[in-house]
């Protein structure tokens, strides 16, 4: 019964990139909305889950739809939820929507190939549900695999200046982690008969020898981990985020990140018990060395972004070290922290996204400080988000990490107890490291007096009245005889005359290219408008966006019993093998 929700969350983003190829003509009116539409449908339909959900039995997988797939290879379409994956459908829907929404108009927009954009991110929304739909382990690693080709071509089409060399830096690092699980899977399969994952979580290992959970859990483990990311195998992640658009780094961050901490949960830890209990010591050691080293690396960085994704390899440390304590309270707070990192760090990029739009910089030192002053909603929201991230108590960010150190310092059975006791202390430095680096990035940004940051726009009075005393803007004094002004040649002067179809924005109503983005207008001129225009605050589509990822943090944060009420019974269920 009701089995036909998981199919429509994976049927309407599918049928709707499939459209996009067949009658892309017909769509070109309708283009600005329709991945709007389809992508709300899809939410409303994890709506409808999370309504239609028995909360009395989150243990029990529910919605189940299990058809033949392959059958002479016996593999089947299996697709269902339970408290563990019913969380992460929803937030991946909630994202994908409020990233269309995001795009939808203003400064958020992105301009080149408008149509190849929306059928990038409604394919990679199929990808992403699927991998926390699939209860068939090969059909698992199909949806783990589906999006790294929208990812790669979301970074590299629509990315910053080395947007490729970040691309073939992602796809490498992910198909070589994706080959090795593949190949644990195998392993698993083999000593088993079997791809179910129900099946293989109820037998908690039978069949196979310890040595065989052990080699499948380390190579299970290796892909997972690298789409984690763990340290040291986290290395494309910073370029991946920083080269990004907006909505790439949102997607990365909220839901691929998951994928990864997702099988743990799902498949790694539940099916190859003794393989878990043997490399947790080691796992618990990887995660509080990126806890470490990615707060560290965050002191370092100039970027903005580049300091968010760092921030992203310290978070899911919390969330590997709660995995790797193998007790209720650890992955409880393990599964709560990837829905707050998810909530948290998504606003984190849109807010980063919106900040480099209006100032053609991610540079903190360029940009000034005196965000507050200047655009104080712009500058309220990234302050909420910081310390919702450092983990704040009230806020979502605070209960994943806490669990998760709780559950170190009382580990599973068998588990050295003082070593684990080690990792807690290493891991509680590391959440005070994560505090002085937001607060660090707060006095660089938002607090201070305000300067107008190179690139930003300028009053326009300052530029037609009184000469430039900016570097890249100094006056041209004419050395011809007849003083013919000279042609500027700045980067921000040149005029900027799409050549090419694939360089129109989103289309109007009408259909008809938008006239700012296909007529060339003198520099000069583009210049002085760019600069006479204040930077705008928060704009409708924004707030739009935005609110719901703040009103979810506060909500979790203040009532984290709403998660923690969906994962304990199924935590409590995979451990069996191990109480």
């Amino acid at each position: 019964m009701m089995a036909w929700i998981p199919v429509v969350l994976l049927a309407v983003p599918l049928l709707g990139a499939l459209l996009l190829l067949l009658a892309p003509d017909a769509l070109r009116p309708v283009l600005r909305t329709y991945g709007l539409i389809l992508s709300a449908v899809t939410l409303v339909a994890s709506l409808v889950l999370v309504a239609a959900f028995d909360h009395a039995r989150p243990a029990a997988m529910q919605f189940e739809l299990d058809l033949p797939w392959i059958p002479d290879l016996g593999l089947r379409f299996h697709l269902g939820v339970d408290g563990i994956s019913l969380p992460l459908v929803t937030l991946t829907a909630l994202l994908t929507f409020l990233c269309f929404v995001y795009l939808s108009r203003g400064r958020g927009a992105v301009g080149a190939r408008p149509r190849a954009l929306v059928f990038t991110l409604l394919v990679l929304e199929v990808g992403m549900i699927g991998t926390f739909l699939a209860l068939d382990l090969l059909l698992f690693f199909v949806f783990f695999e589906i999006v790294l080709i929208p990812m790669y071509f979301l970074i590299g089409i629509w990315g910053g200046e080395r947007r490729r060399a970040a691309s073939v830096k992602f796809i490498l690092y992910t198909l070589l982690g994706s080959v090795v699980m593949l190949l644990g899977l195998l392993l698993v399969w083999a000593q088993t008969g079997t791809l179910d994952i129900v099946a293989l979580t109820e037998s908690h290992g039978a069949g196979m020898s310890r040595s065989v959970q052990i080699l499948a859990f380390v190579a299970i483990g290796v892909g997972l981990a690298v789409k984690t990311p763990m340290w040291p195998l986290h290395t494309w992640l910073p370029d991946a985020h920083t080269e990004a658009p907006t909505v790439g780094s949102v997607l990365l961050a909220g839901v691929l990140l998951k994928m990864g901490t997702y099988g743990f949960a799902r498949i790694a830890i539940p099916v190859l018990p003794e393989g878990a209990a043997a490399v947790a010591p080691w796992l618990g050691a990887f995660a509080v060395v990126g806890i470490v080293y990615g707060a560290l690396a965050c002191l370092a960085q100039r970027d903005l972004k580049r300091m968010i994704a760092y921030s992203s390899v310290g978070h899911m440390g919390f969330v590997l070290l709660g995995f790797a304590t193998l007790t209720p309270v650890g992955i409880n707070g393990a599964l709560f922290a990837n829905v707050a990192h998810g909530l948290i760090t998504g606003l984190l990029f849109f807010l980063a996204g919106a900040i480099k739009e209006r100032h053609h910089t991610a540079d903190m030192p360029t940009l000034g400080g005196g965000l507050l002053a200047r655009l104080p909603r712009l500058g309220s929201l990234l302050t909420f988000a910081a310390i919702a991230s450092l983990g704040l108590p009230g806020l979502a960010g605070f209960w994943g990490e806490m669990l998760a150190l709780l559950g170190a310092f009382q580990p599973g059975a068998g588990l050295p107890l003082g070593l684990f006791r080690t990792y807690m202390v290493i891991g509680g430095l590391g959440a005070v490291l994560t505090a002085a680096y937001f607060l660090v990035m707060l006095s660089r940004v938002t607090h201070g007096r305000p300067r107008t940051p190179a690139g930003a726009e300028r009053p326009a009075v300052d530029d037609r009245l009184m000469p430039s005393t900016v570097p890249d803007e100094r006056p041209v004094t004419p050395t011809t005889p007849d003083e013919r002004p000279v042609t500027p040649t700045t980067p921000d002067e040149r005029p900027v005359t799409p050549t090419t179809p694939d360089e129109r924005s989103f289309a109007p109503a009408g259909g008809e290219p938008d006239v700012a983005a296909t007529t060339a207008v003198p520099a000069s001129a583009t210049a002085l408008a760019e600069r006479a225009a204040p930077a705008p605050d928060v704009e409708p589509n924004e707030w739009l966006a935005w609110t719901p990822l703040v009103v979810l943090t506060l909500l979790f944060g203040l009532w984290p019993g709403l998660l923690l009420s969906l994962t304990t019974p199924p935590v409590q269920a995979l451990l069996g093998a191990l109480s």
